[in-house]
């Protein structure tokens, strides 16, 4: 790692820039515990949004400042006055100083074709609006920071003007110039030459004023281009958790956090937390209700996931073989993958996971791996269903308690009028301990109604079931047959309140492959309650 003194602000935008992505929505209440998570991990400025946008954004400027953040600094975003106001009677400007935040950012044009077409202004106009804006800011705001909107294609464009509306930020008295890739389609390799310039550029107005990058992501260089601009000398960088965002998305901060700390040696102000960078990474995503990206870099569920043989060996030795980082670093964890390319060192290090004894020279460790392998070419998969293979390894070990003896089950569906929804019923007949149960239970749908008849059965003797639910429910359709015959293999996740697991079944009928699938689940939460 290089060793750097010098200090990278970060900024976070997932409120307001990270809420435009597409299918984000976050409640006021969900943007207020966002906000205290990202102070708790330490990221220096946290953009609320455009005061008077929408009424979340409203209510959320209202309730922050009853909240004692230890770190972050509550940012207002907003634009440069309209041509047809002064300052003191623009609307957006009054707002943002409405919102009482301690720091304000406002954005303007740079890029030339964007003031005479955009806005419909000339372009010296739109370097007054530019400079007054601020300057009327300036005196109520501790941090008072100008987005460079457009910024890399206006100097592509048009180098000269460009470099006059930061001039004119300056004299109104921005203390970051933030240079905005707006659209998302500068380079890497573009990214030094054009800072170098704007660095020597500004050095020659102002000894005190630094500059920031807002990249999007519409080239897939978002990150890179964060990162580049780092190491040219910005102060600031701007991004969102797990690079959410309009179109393609914002920088990633997921991924040039843990980058700028242990890669190149910046000092951050969420160095000292970064291991909550898992946990914020995962909060933001759920409070949205989206799913988690498993491939992520640092923070995604696969991110140290190892599944080949010869890896898991060689990671059990020595992490660093495999890993760039301790996954431990950024608050992730190792996963050793159960699958057809398993051998000897994942299946030791699932059963030393699970409590199991193995040694390495023990006979049945080949008949786990060859179960396994014949498993996976019938269809079954283990990677998220690493329930159904403890169960597995547990049975041909003889570890395995039969908790209940299914005897069979019937489902029905009835189609009575077209314009309602199917009535679905599960009759289930099993025994535990010689006593035998024979219900019935409705549900939305088949597998609901044998999931609730199953447990409906089994609860008088097992309470404990009351606290699990099932979550998740897919489906996949594995190739190798056509149409209607072909196989299907069943994912199932459920949860308690302690952890969530995963069960599979595979059958050329979804109800049966879902059956296998539940019966797993309700399985391993006995098991997991008895280890206890």
């Amino acid at each position: 790692m290089m060793r750097n003194l010098m200090r990278i602000e970060i900024y976070d935008t997932t409120l307001r820039d990270g809420t435009q992505a597409e299918n984000f929505n976050i409640s006021v209440d969900d943007k207020l515990r966002i906000a205290q998570e990202l102070d708790t991990l330490g990221v220096d400025f946290i953009e609320g949004g455009w005061p008077g946008s929408n009424p979340v954004t409203i209510e959320f400027f209202n309730r922050i400042g009853e909240i004692d953040l230890k770190h972050s600094k509550i940012v207002a975003f907003g634009s440069t006055r309209h041509i047809k106001n002064r300052p003191e009677e623009d609307a957006n400007l009054q707002a943002l100083l409405a919102a009482k935040t301690p720091a304000i950012i406002i954005f303007g044009k740079s890029w030339d074709i964007h003031a005479t077409d955009a806005l419909n202004i000339s372009l010296e106009e739109n370097l007054q609006i530019i400079e007054d804006s601020l300057a009327y800011l300036r005196p109520h705001v501790e941090h008072l920071f100008y987005d460079a909107e457009h910024f890399f294609d206006g100097f592509k464009n048009n180098e000269e003007y460009a470099l006059k509306t930061v001039a004119s930020a300056i004299a109104g008295g921005a203390e970051r110039i933030v240079l905005c890739d707006t659209n998302g389609g500068t380079l890497p390799h573009e990214i030094p030459p054009i800072i170098k310039r704007v660095k020597e550029f500004v050095a020659g107005l102002s000894e005190t004023v630094g500059l920031g990058i807002h990249p999007h992501n519409d080239s897939d260089s978002a990150v890179a281009n964060a990162l580049m601009a780092a190491s040219s000398g910005v102060e600031q960088i701007q991004g969102t958790m797990n690079g959410f965002g309009e179109r393609c998305g914002n920088a990633n901060l997921t991924s040039i956090i843990p980058a700028l700390v242990f890669k190149m040696g910046f000092d951050c102000g969420v160095k000292e937390h970064i291991s909550r960078l898992y946990g914020c990474s995962r909060l933001v995503t759920e409070l949205a209700n989206l799913p988690h990206n498993h491939y992520q870099p640092y923070v995604g569920k696969s991110a140290f996931a190892h599944k080949g043989g010869i890896h898991v060996s060689a990671v059990k030795r020595n992490p660093l073989t495999y890993e760039h980082i301790a996954p431990e670093l950024v608050g992730n964890s190792r996963r050793i993958l159960l699958s057809d390319q398993a051998g000897r060192a994942n299946i030791l290090f699932k059963a030393k996971e699970w409590g199991i004894h193995i040694r390495p020279d023990d006979p049945i460790l080949p008949a786990i791996i060859k179960e396994l392998k014949e498993l996976e070419n019938l269809g079954y998969q283990y990677e998220a269903a690493e329930a159904s293979f403890e169960l597995i390894m547990r049975k041909l070990l003889g570890l395995r308690r039969n908790y209940f003896s299914f005897q069979g089950f019937r489902v029905t569906d009835n189609k009575y009028r077209m314009d309602k929804p199917p009535l679905t019923e599960a009759t289930i007949r099993l025994s535990v301990g010689g006593v035998e149960v024979h219900t019935a239970a409705g549900g939305d749908g088949p597998v609901n109604a044998l999931d609730s008849a199953i447990r409906k059965a089994l609860i008088r003797f097992y309470p404990i079931l009351e606290e699990m639910e099932l979550v998740d429910f897919k489906v996949r359709v594995l190739s190798g047959e056509y149409g209607t015959e072909a196989k299907v293999r069943v994912l199932i996740e459920s949860r308690d309140g302690e952890e969530s697991w995963g069960t599979v079944g595979v059958s050329v009928n979804i109800i049966e492959a879902s059956w296998q699938a539940l019966i797993d689940s309700i399985t391993y939460k006995l098991m997991k309650e008895e280890k206890k």
